[in-house]
C-alpha cells in the first residue's frame, strides 16, 4: 500500500494541530480527504497510547481541573430531530487535569459530565501523579464524590465557585454571542489543608482557549463540528500529545513534558510520525513458491 512521504505526512498534522479543517488541509496539500482522516485516526491511535505508556509518576504539586464543551454529529437539544443521527450523538465534555506549574496536560477524559464520567477522570489522574498535591476544580458537584472516592483525604482539594450575572451586549440579537460576566468568585476549601492563595483554575481555563483555538471542531457557531466521535477522540490524543512534549510553551521557553521532568528532549512532528510507524503492521515477507517435481 502506498505511504505518503514523511514531509507530507508532517504538513498535514502540523496543519490539523493549527486549527486547520480536514477538508482545507485535503484541498490544500493535494491528498484525498479519506488520507487525511486515515493520518488521523494513525496519529490519535499512536499518541494516546504513548500518552498512556508515558505521563506517569508525575511530581506535580499544584493541579487545576476543568470541562469543557463541544458535540459531535449534532447537538445534545438536536439529536432527537436529526436526520439518522447515531446512537450517543450530541454533547461531548471533555476534562483535564493541568500541572500548575509545568503547564503539563497530566490527564483527560471524554464522555459526558455525570458523576461517573468524573470518577474515570479522577481515577486517571491519580495514576499519572505522585505525591501530595492541591488540587482546585470548580463547582461541578460531579468532583466531590470522585475526588473522596479515588483521593480520600490524601490531597489538598478546594473548588473555586464563580458568580455569574446577564451576558455583555446590552439587549439586542449580539447577547447570544457575548459570554456572562463573571461577578465574583468563592474559595470553597473541601477536604485537607489547601493554600488559599493556590486556589485557582486560570491555568486550565486559559488551555480551554488553547484547546478551541488549535482544533477546529471545537469552533462554536460553524459547521466544523465532529461529525464521528472516533475522529474527535483521535484529535484529543494528537493535540495533547503535540501539546506536551512537541509546542515550545513561551513562558517556560520548553515543552511542558520537559518543565514536568518527563522528557528530556524537545522533539518534533516528525517524532509523532515515527510513532505512527512504529505501530504500524510490519510487510509480510512474500511467500516463495516451490514447484513440485513430477
Amino acid at each position: 500500500m502506498r505511504q505518503l512521504p514523511t514531509e507530507k505526512r508532517v504538513m498535514i498534522l502540523n496543519m490539523l494541530v493549527e486549527g486547520m479543517s480536514m477538508r482545507a488541509i485535503s484541498r490544500t496539500v493535494g491528498v484525498s480527504i479519506n488520507t487525511v482522516t486515515k493520518l488521523l485516526v494513525d496519529a490519535g491511535s499512536a499518541c494516546a497510547e504513548y500518552h498512556d505508556q508515558t505521563v506517569r509518576n508525575v511530581k506535580a504539586t499544584r493541579v487545576e481541573c476543568d470541562e469543557i464543551w463541544s458535540f459531535w454529529y449534532a447537538k445534545e437539544k438536536n439529536v432527537e430531530k436529526a436526520r439518522a443521527a447515531p446512537k450517543g450523538a450530541g454533547d461531548v465534555w471533555t476534562w483535564t487535569a493541568i500541572d500548575a506549574d509545568s503547564k503539563m496536560i497530566l490527564s483527560f477524559e471524554i464522555g459526558d459530565r455525570s458523576a461517573e464520567t468524573a470518577y474515570d477522570f479522577m481515577l486517571d489522574l491519580s495514576r499519572r501523579v505522585e505525591g501530595r498535591m492541591q488540587l482546585t476544580t470548580d463547582g461541578h458537584k460531579a468532583y466531590l464524590e470522585a475526588v473522596e472516592g479515588v483521593f480520600g483525604g490524601d490531597i489538598d482539594y478546594a473548588m473555586l465557585v464563580k458568580q455569574y450575572g446577564k451576558p455583555d451586549g446590552g439587549e439586542g440579537h449580539e447577547r447570544k454571542y457575548s459570554p456572562a460576566i463573571c461577578t465574583g468568585t468563592k474559595k470553597k476549601k473541601v477536604s485537607g489543608d489547601p493554600i488559599k492563595e493556590l486556589i485557582s483554575t486560570s491555568y486550565v481555563e486559559r488551555q480551554n482557549l488553547s484547546m478551541r483555538m488549535g482544533m477546529r471542531r471545537f469552533t462554536r457557531l460553524t459547521n466544523a463540528f465532529s461529525k464521528k466521535l472516533q475522529n474527535h477522540l483521535h484529535m484529543l490524543s494528537l493535540y495533547f500529545v503535540h501539546y506536551n512534549f512537541v509546542r515550545i510553551h513561551k513562558t517556560l521557553k520548553v515543552t511542558p513534558a520537559m518543565a514536568a521532568g518527563v522528557s528530556d528532549s524537545l522533539h518534533d512532528m516528525e517524532w509523532v510520525v515515527s510513532l505512527i510507524d512504529a505501530r504500524a503492521p510490519k510487510p509480510k515477507r512474500p511467500s516463495t513458491y516451490k514447484k513440485k517435481e513430477v
